[in-house]
């Protein structure tokens, strides 16, 4: 949550960490003031659980759960420019469930306090995502939903295409799906190798996440939002197909695992790619080649056999 004149920067954006019940963790948080003049920030923390399948995280504040666990400075004061790491702790209860424990560290320009309707008040603030797995025995479990191209999309005339599927994890703890996309052309030869969680992004427990991959070149987003994106013309999608040229019937086959039990999943989704556009330009100019030959072999033969006449 940034707010227009708020400039600060953390690192990492996540920590990632493991413990047994009844220990302390130590941890380190980099903040960078990029703003003019000395400023201060100030320190919450708040659990947080899926939204959606975006895997896009649903802050619900710190009356229990791992955020009363972490311990830090409750403010940092920092000149332009100037960098601190701030350290904080973790500290486990003896009693805390095995699992999966997520929860944020927030940096902030106004100190944290409880508005009416208990409320936490926000100013402009970044966090750190914390997640904290609790060692123990961990149900896992889950699976593959769906694998196909977006909105089921059969027929494309060029590439980029993209890809979602969807993974729900009903264990104990969030899972990470690695693995890839292999496509295949009508020949069955491989024509890409795609990462399937590129970014590696996590499936928390109780919930489904849907990942986008793509296949292809996007092009990037017009910066002014005044400027209306429009389609590309007709000879623009023909050059577009000619340099990137794909026809056929093509196959792509999604090969997932995750969890320390190391589950699998496998689907496969096919359809087509037609460059109408560009086939149609070679269609005309085909026509016209043949309209051409047609015409100079007629007058080739007219001219063949009046110089056999006139020799008679």
């Amino acid at each position: 949550i940034a707010g227009p004149a708020f400039a600060l920067t953390v690192s990492p954006a996540r920590v990632e960490i493991t413990g047994d019940p009844g220990t302390t963790l130590q941890g380190e948080i980099e903040l960078f003031n990029e703003q003019e003049g000395t400023r201060t920030f100030f320190t919450s923390f708040e659990n947080f659980e899926p939204s959606g399948d975006s895997g896009a995280p649903h802050f619900i504040g710190a009356k229990d759960g791992l955020a009363t666990w972490i311990q830090s400075e409750n403010k940092v004061i920092l000149e332009s420019g100037k960098r601190s790491v701030v350290p904080f702790s973790i500290t486990i209860p003896a009693n805390a469930e095995p699992g999966g424990h997520f929860a944020a560290i927030f940096f902030g320009s106004q100190e944290p306090g409880v508005q009416g309707g208990g409320q936490v008040s926000v100013g402009g603030k970044i966090g750190v995502l914390v997640l904290l797995r609790v060692s123990g025995e961990v149900a896992e479990g889950g699976g593959l939903l769906e694998f196909s191209a977006k909105d089921k999309q059969r027929f494309f005339s060029m590439v980029p295409v993209t890809f979602t599927y969807r993974i729900n994890n009903t264990g104990g703890d969030r899972v990470v799906p690695l693995g890839e996309i292999k496509i295949k052309n009508t020949l069955r030869l491989t024509s890409a190798t795609l990462l399937a969680n590129k970014s590696e992004g996590s499936v928390l427990p109780g919930s489904a996440r849907k990942f986008e991959v793509v296949w292809g070149e996007v092009s990037p987003p017009v910066n002014n939002t005044e400027q209306k994106t429009e389609s590309p013309g007709f000879l623009e999608m023909a050059g577009k197909q000619w340099s990137d040229f794909h026809f056929g019937w093509y196959t792509a086959n999604l090969n997932l695992s995750w969890g320390v039990t190391n589950q699998t999943a496998n689907a496969s989704y096919s359809f087509f790619v037609i460059p109408w556009q560009l086939l149609l330009i070679i269609l005309i100019i085909a026509v016209i080649i043949g309209f051409l030959g047609t015409i100079g072999l007629k007058k080739y033969n007219r001219r063949i056999i009046a110089q056999a006449q006139q020799q008679r």
